[in-house]
């Protein structure tokens, strides 16, 4: 996959994307990045790429003429453009898969108060948020969806089971984890998880990813029982989704 990020602040991608999984992904040559300045695209003498919005109100929108020549400049007529924006579509596990099966993604980081509006309409542009409060740019957004698509292509992580069972894709939040030592300032490993018995290690972080889910987000922990992966429980999976359904009791 060849991922383009459009912004005026490139310098905020450097580490980013030279670091951990997306550099290894990029030695492998399963993702190329390009990051281009917008700045070296603007007409203006004064090297300004943004100005006061029509109909008043405070800060600064980009221009469409630098935004325009940048992306026309690098390709991005007829491809899959995403602008990161707090009034777009939630980025789920489900439009991440849909991203990641693309070969080539374009992404505008607006910044301040937003871009024209003429820059999404030309370039039909989807409008992405990862979540419901406003930053300063979408430079931190672009950098989140870039991680989370990545880890959903083939090859990226060591295996593809990894990408989604280790969290909330599977419908419920991660259960605790522990490492050496067994005992830290008086706090122990629970025992089970020295038991050498895979069958309870298991019925021990399913109830404990389902009182996670319960307790912190009630949302999931609802859609998950709606969901109809509840049909697919072993028995005693089943005597531990209904023991945290009906107390606070630890399994026997």
């Amino acid at each position: 996959m060849l991922i383009t990020v459009l912004t005026q602040f490139p310098e905020m991608f450097e580490n980013i994307l030279n670091s951990s999984i997306l550099e290894k992904a990029m030695e492998k040559g399963l993702i190329e990045f390009r990051v281009i300045n917008i700045r070296d695209y603007t007409a203006d003498k004064h090297n300004r790429t943004d100005d006061t919005p029509f109909g008043g109100g405070a800060g600064m929108v980009m221009t469409p003429q630098p935004a325009f020549d940048a992306l026309y400049q690098n390709g991005a007529s007829g491809k899959r453009t995403l602008y990161m924006s707090p009034r777009g579509k939630m980025l789920s596990l489900d439009l991440a898969e849909d991203l990641a099966s693309e070969d080539e993604l374009f992404i505008l980081c607006g910044h301040y108060e937003g871009i024209d509006q003429r820059i999404i309409d030309a370039f039909n542009m989807e409008e992405v948020s990862i979540g419901d409060y406003i930053l300063t740019g979408g430079e931190l957004p672009a950098m989140v969806l870039i991680d989370a698509v990545s880890r959903l292509i083939p090859g990226v992580l060591s295996s593809e089971e990894s990408s989604l069972d280790e969290s909330i894709y599977s419908g419920l939040l991660e259960s605790d984890t522990y490492t050496k030592p067994r005992v830290y300032e008086g706090m122990e490993v629970p025992d089970v998880l020295f038991s050498g018995n895979h069958k309870l290690i298991h019925l021990w972080k399913f109830e404990n990813s389902l009182r996670l889910t319960k307790e912190r987000r009630p949302d999931l922990f609802e859609a998950y029982l709606q969901s109809g992966k509840t049909k697919d429980l072993s028995k005693d999976e089943k005597k531990v989704l209904d023991t945290v359904l009906s107390s606070d009791k630890n399994i026997e």
